[in-house]
């Protein structure tokens, strides 16, 4: 019973991590990534649809990004979800058959600004590992009755090292992302 408790947070925790650098890539750096654009929402027959699964797209240069509607009649739909994307700043323009999206050089105080949204972002994302670990405790906690005090002692420390390392993993890739936003 407790180790299926602890597999449970060790697989929600690990979760967490995923949603995290997903997160962290979606924030702008000097370089057009297609995973800046995967999250912007198209209207598209009346349904917000994620970009990426209305397009495909390619970067031939490091701050251009080429996006190939597969449905044409969506090109102008997509034009202006980018337009209107947070963050991004984008120069837009569309040829009847692509989007070519441009973005500009990055100031050092836009670059500051991202790093401020990206640690916001990994303390979001520790606040969702503490509630697992929370929630966990309460679960074993209610096991109390059912099994010894040392093996919930046991528990408890192995959560506490799992929670950890998870948090130790975000603070990880928060550096890294830091450090990609802050070079010139």
């Amino acid at each position: 019973m407790i180790s299926d408790v602890l597999a449970e947070a060790k697989d929600k925790m690990h979760q967490s991590l995923e949603a995290a650098k997903e997160d962290f890539a979606t924030v702008r750096t000097g370089r057009a990534n297609p995973l800046l654009f995967q999250k912007i929402l198209v209207d598209y027959y009346g349904t917000p649809t994620p970009l990426g699964q209305l397009a495909s797209m390619q970067n031939p240069e490091a701050r251009m990004l080429v996006v190939t509607p597969y449905d044409k009649a969506a090109l102008k739909e997509i034009e202006k979800a980018i337009v209107a994307a947070p963050n991004l700043g984008a120069n837009v323009g569309n040829d009847g058959e692509i989007v070519r999206v441009t973005l500009p050089e990055m100031t050092e105080e836009r670059r500051r600004e991202f790093v401020k949204l990206v640690r916001e972002k990994g303390e979001q994302s520790k606040v969702a590992l503490r509630n697992v670990r929370r929630k966990a405790k309460d679960d074993l906690d209610a096991l109390k009755s059912e099994v010894g005090e040392d093996d919930l002692g046991r528990a408890e420390k192995e959560l506490d090292a799992i929670t950890k390392t998870h948090v130790d993993a975000i603070d990880e890739a928060l550096k890294r992302k830091e450090a990609e936003l802050l070079e010139v």
